[in-house]
């Protein structure tokens, strides 16, 4: 073999195929789908789950905010909750996307 042909193979001078590009495409293809499948598929589940047991929250119901303050609903707004907290029954107005959990466990009918 002559210096050119040593050359031309370590040089990579040779056309790209299909099959090259899809050894090139195919590590980030599974990434993505590893992403949607384990991050944001369980992501969003949780988001609609929290959204719904803010939306069904009842006047008297027990709620522990993101911040640990631990509080009973008694009022309830577009978006916001007042709730009475302590011995001293103080009130204090909230955003309901601070509600981490409601305590009150209610009967489904």
């Amino acid at each position: 073999m002559n210096l050119s042909a040593y050359i031309t193979v370590l040089s990579g001078s040779t056309t790209p195929t299909a099959a090259n590009y899809a050894q090139m495409f195919l590590p980030i293809v599974l990434v993505v789908i590893f992403f949607y499948f384990f991050i944001i598929k369980p992501q969003k589940k949780q988001e609609k789950k929290d959204q719904e047991m803010r939306d069904n929250l009842e006047v008297g119901d027990e709620i522990i905010t993101n911040g640990g303050i631990v509080g009973l609903v008694t009022q309830i707004k577009e978006d916001t909750v007042v709730i009475e907290t302590g011995g001293d029954r103080s009130k204090i107005r909230i955003k309901k996307w601070a509600i981490a959990k409601v305590e009150t466990v209610h009967d489904d009918k």
